[in-house]
């Protein structure tokens, strides 16, 4: 078969009445180019992919026969979708429901193929259909024109990054090939990806049907159009930057026990990862060396490194406690942490979603609890405009902010797509899909991690954590409460303290507001400096636990995962959150310190539970109800939760 790239002019028009230069890509041997075909239902994407295939010898031997044959027993015409449309549900409503890959091969390069459903109920398959496309296939009908779906789809093309997109005017022969309708709807087509940032390849006239300016030229009607094949349009497309030579991102499945090894298991999105490497996991910035790359299948086929496209299982050297959810990449180049972006957002959801909204958003790996933090335009496809709103209604564009209840790795999608990328799950329900732009929001990992010096080497003393319990009696412990001002932390925390020393632990209060006369005098109220302010006493509790005693520790630490981090940070229970549960009410009720009246007022800005958020622990180990229970209740209760775990550990 001749090659068509061989073949193919190093430039064409567009359309006849707005001539612009298409430069085309030269092929290289072995290189594939995912394509996702897109366009309104029954606008005959499956037929051109359809016979495509036949006119390249890409059917498989009797396919041409069976589709025949289901052409017959429908008494219709030779039905090209038939080579694609695997559904019966499919075949029998003549549309598609799922998002078919299709691989057509030359001799210079391979194609993948994402046949995209146009229909609007099935527009979630199409947006995951496109997700991972270099490039776009835009099919319009001669006859009906560029609609308000396709429109839609030419938006969503532009909003998960696909830049190149080569457009096919279809069914010529049902507008009698007229030169005019291709040169109107071709002005129209371009003016609109034009708006939306998009300079498309070039636009072929066919007849599908027939095979006219598929692949080659047979047919009759389009003797006036000099341009490119469909086929060799196609052939200037270019993949996108190889995966491999982006930056590392291995999102972890999971991990698995084996062997008394602990596997990380994931595929490799982009860069190459190699035994030896130092890795990363984001956003919990555990750090260590890569000791093993195992793979699924014979021996022969391990190797010391694994590229992008790759699923794999590492092991490392160190025992870390890593979970799936975590991104694996090196030190240099690795994500941001953030709890804030900006996005765009396309929303499926039936009912709109306000500002304020909850949802759960996943993000390669890692699935968290969101909200919709701002919404600052909806985009209006038809008229290419953007307009206020305070809700995104259903099959709507915006742009947002979305904040996220705690750090997660992302990257600008620009970057690096596959984890720039996003959808927004409801009910259990994928209810909506965006790319990530973070903007001017700062990366948190410095403040996540707490390390900013280098070439600094942790060493270990020459008691043991099991010998300091042996002299003391019990294991050091951080007892965390966190809850709302005016929730009653201090005052538990104080009697709590007496009551563990009189019982015979060594044991020590640590309050923030006493901790702010000096450990952090040089801290405001800002959240940057609330959670550097909660770090620093996560980390004075860490050294005193170390050491053996029962850290009782009284701050508000309205950010779940700060308080997160001082649990990782700890080994297996040591961190024991106690969750003062008090209602706003009865908190703002007593205040003590006249705190919730100024916030009131408005002389006090950022307070926690008025203008400023407070996350409540996800899973604490106690949950004392404070505008319940008595205080002696409580430190009861604190108490019969400690002895329990002493006899435990240690047979006490």
């Amino acid at each position: 078969m001749t090659d068509p790239a061989a073949t193919a002019p190093q430039t064409g028009p567009l359309v006849g009445a707005a001539p612009r230069q298409a430069a085309l890509h030269p092929a290289r041997a072995g290189e594939l180019v995912r394509v996702v075909v897109l366009g309104h239902v029954d606008h005959g994407k499956s037929t051109l992919l359809g016979r495509l295939l036949h006119d390249t010898g890409n059917l498989p031997e009797g396919r041409l026969e069976q589709i025949r044959a289901v052409s017959a027993r429908r008494g219709l015409d030779l039905e090209w979708a038939f080579a694609l449309d695997a559904l019966q549900a499919e075949r029998d409503q003549g549309i598609t429901i799922d998002a078919a890959h299709v691989w057509l091969r030359t001799p210079a390069r391979s194609y993948a193929f994402i046949d995209a459903p146009g229909h609007e109920e099935f527009i979630r398959n199409m947006i995951s259909g496109a997700a991972r496309a270099d490039a776009a296939l835009l099919v319009v009908s001669a006859p009906e024109g560029i609609g308000a779906q396709t429109r839609q789809h030419a938006y969503l093309l532009r909003l998960l990054g696909v830049e190149q997109v080569a457009v096919v005017l279809t069914k010529m022969d049902l507008v009698d090939y007229r030169e005019e309708v291709y040169r109107r709807l071709g002005t129209e087509i371009e003016a609109y990806l034009g708006a939306l940032g998009i300079a498309p390849a070039g636009l072929v006239p066919v007849a599908a049907r027939e095979g006219t300016h598929v692949v080659g030229r047979q047919g009759r009607g389009l003797g006036w159009y000099q341009g490119p094949t469909v086929l060799q349009l196609l052939a200037g497309l270019r993949p996108q930057l190889a995966p491999a030579a982006a930056p590392l991102r291995l999102p972890l499945q999971d991990v698995y026990r084996f062997d008394e090894r602990r596997l990380l298991a994931g595929r490799i999105e982009s860069g190459v990862l190699r035994v030896g490497d130092e890795l990363v996991f984001s956003p919990w910035n555990k750090v260590g060396f890569v000791r093993s790359i195992e793979r699924w299948g014979p021996r022969e086929q391990q190797r010391p490194y694994a590229v992008a496209g790759e699923s794999v299982a590492i092991t490392l050297e160190q025992q870390l406690y890593v979970e799936r959810g975590q991104i694996a990449s090196h030190l240099v180049e690795a994500p941001v942490e953030t709890d804030v972006f900006e996005a765009t957002v396309f929303w499926l959801g039936h009912e709109p979603l306000p500002v304020g909204g909850e949802l759960v958003l996943r993000l390669a790996t890692q699935q968290v609890q969101a909200r919709l933090a701002a919404l600052h335009r909806l985009v209006d496809l038809e008229q290419r405009s953007e307009r206020r709103a305070e809700a995104i209604g259903r099959h709507q564009i915006a742009e947002v902010t979305i904040r996220t209840r705690h750090p997660i790795a992302v990257d600008d999608h620009r970057r690096l797509p596959a984890t720039g990328r996003f959808v927004l799950v409801q009910d259990g329900l994928i209810a909506g899909g965006g790319t990530v732009r973070l903007g001017a929001h700062p990366d948190l990992r410095p403040q996540l991690s707490g390390l900013k010096s280098t070439h600094i080497t942790r060493t270990a003393g020459r008691v043991s954590r099991a010998e300091r319990a042996r002299r003391t009696g019990h294991y050091g412990r951080v007892l965390w409460f966190t809850g709302l001002s005016g929730a009653g932390k201090s005052t538990i925390s104080i009697a709590l303290e007496r009551r563990l020393f009189d019982l015979g632990y060594l044991v020590y209060r640590l309050d923030g507001d006493n901790l702010r006369h000096g450990l952090s005098a040089d801290l405001g109220f800002s959240v940057a400096d609330r959670r550097a302010h909660v770090r620093r006493v996560g980390e004075v509790a860490k050294l005193l636990c170390d050491a053996g005693l029962v850290v009782i520790a009284a701050l508000i630490s309205p950010y779940a995962e700060d308080r997160e981090h001082i649990r990782r940070s700890l080994r297996e229970r040591e961190f024991i959150e106690i969750f003062a549960d008090c209602p706003l009410e009865v908190c703002e009720a007593r205040d003590a310190k006249g705190l919730y009246r100024a916030a009131r007022q408005g002389r006090l800005h950022g307070f926690t539970g008025i203008d400023a958020p407070y996350e409540p622990p996800r899973a604490p180990e106690i949950v004392l109800r404070t505008d319940q229970l008595s205080v002696e209740a409580c430190v009861e209760r604190i108490v019969e939760y400690l002895r329990g775990l002493e006899a435990a550990e240690i047979g006490r």
